[in-house]
């Protein structure tokens, strides 16, 4: 017979007192107190195993955070920016002061069937890397977001060459724009020649081929490249690896 099952016998049917009861088995009142109104409450249920484990996590996201790292999710994607796990992580500490780690913030656009599986995912070491055989053959460009000591955002776009990952351009902005954008370039060619191709992701500011349905017309840095002859070419959506030396 277990110990809970004595001290509920000694106390509700032998009438015995529960400081009595505390005392023979070793047990303090508070214990043997719960336990007789756990009985009164449960019946024989009351002699069943009680989990330790926390009714709620502590480390549980408040579910107002789950919805804004979903929402982030669309909102990044819609505007076809990245929309990757580090980024929303940056988002949540810079503009709502929330601190949420990758792998929760993986886990929750997972569930809320955000992410692709990928049963058979390709481990790194099988990836070929590429690079241009050629200087000015191919330039990559991208951006991102940085805060200053004195708190103030900024965004940093760089261009490189593809062959010898020499940075062509590094420059600090409030925003980066499309005007941002074709004015670095074209500040890259006065100083090391045209490429003969660029490499980005989909963000806005290189591409409208997904916006609007893919229905828009061109923007100002892809009607820069078709006006020089320069081949505009772009990763996949949601493979980041592919522009991943800048």
């Amino acid at each position: 017979m277990s110990k809970a099952r004595l001290v509920i016998t000694a106390v509700v049917l032998e009438g015995r007192t529960q400081a009595e009861v505390a005392r023979e088995y070793g047990v303090s009142k508070g214990w043997v107190s719960k336990l007789v109104a756990r009985y009164r409450a449960e019946g024989e249920a009351a002699f069943e195993p009680r989990s330790r484990r926390p009714h709620t996590s502590p480390t549980a996201l408040a579910p107002e955070t789950v919805a804004l790292i979903v929402e982030l999710r669309t909102g990044l994607a819609g505007q076809g920016l990245d929309a990757g796990c580090d980024t929303i992580a940056w988002h949540l500490v810079n503009h709502h002061g929330i601190e949420v780690s990758t792998s929760s913030i993986h886990r929750h656009l997972k569930a809320a069937g955000l992410i692709e599986p990928e049963p058979n995912k390709r481990p790194k070491s099988s990836y070929i890397r590429f690079n241009a055989e050629m200087p000015n053959q191919c330039w990559q460009s991208d951006y991102t977001h940085w805060r200053l000591a004195d708190g103030t955002d900024i965004e940093i776009l760089a261009w490189i060459d593809d062959h010898s990952r020499f940075v062509l351009s590094l420059t600090a902005h409030t925003r980066v724009t499309g005007p941002v954008v074709v004015d670095t370039f074209r500040t890259a060619i006065e100083n090391h020649g045209p490429p003969a191709s660029t490499l980005t992701d989909n963000g806005l500011v290189y591409t409208t081929r997904f916006a609007g349905g893919g229905k828009g017309g061109l923007n100002g840095f892809e009607t820069e490249l078709r006006n020089r002859h320069i081949v505009q070419k772009n990763s996949r959506p949601n493979h980041p690896t592919t522009c991943g030396k800048v």
